[in-house]
């Protein structure tokens, strides 16, 4: 048995091609992975199954539970499934240092949600990976896109200070 907003991705992963579904069933495996649930071996009698969608809506805890895997505590790309990626994680602390010291935040924006140019690790322009997910796992209109607002917002936030121009 499946619920209801694991249902609708699955549903969505329909009409999907093979490698866009093994993009999202990666995505939602180390989602699985980071927020420390044990789904993958077997649940003893009684116990709940793993939560793939929380209720918290600030941009921490959502970063915590669905980005920190790949990317880390930290935002450094060191997270504990970074080492199984052909292209390893981005350092989101330098998104802003990356670009003279403004953060990008609709860029950014455009990544997570799978909308914008694609990154080798968030699949084709054709499988965006969080947008379909969040919407999946959650159908109330316009949560999918708070949830990404708050992502980035977090990120921003965390953003490392680029060096005076004139240190040497």
């Amino acid at each position: 048995m499946t619920t209801p907003g694991v249902a609708a991705v699955l549903q969505h992963g329909a009409r999907m091609g093979p490698t866009m579904l093994r993009m999202m069933a990666a995505a939602i495996a180390m989602t699985l992975a980071g927020a420390g649930t044990h789904a993958m071996q077997g649940r003893a009698p009684g116990e709940a199954a793993p939560q793939l969608v929380i209720k918290s809506m600030d941009g921490r805890d959502l970063y915590q539970f669905y980005c920190a895997s790949c990317h880390g505590c930290d935002a450094r790309g060191t997270g504990p499934t970074a080492a199984a990626l052909r292209t390893p994680p981005a350092d989101l602390t330098r998104l802003a240092a990356n670009e003279g010291g403004a953060f990008p935040r609709e860029r950014i924006v455009s990544l997570v949600s799978g909308r914008g140019r694609a990154m080798a690790a968030h699949g084709s322009s054709d499988m965006p990976v969080w947008g379909p997910i969040f919407r999946g796992l959650d159908s109330r209109a316009g949560y999918d896109e708070m949830r990404v607002a708050n992502i980035v917002s977090y990120l921003a936030s965390i953003q490392m200070k680029p060096p005076p121009r004139d240190c040497r």
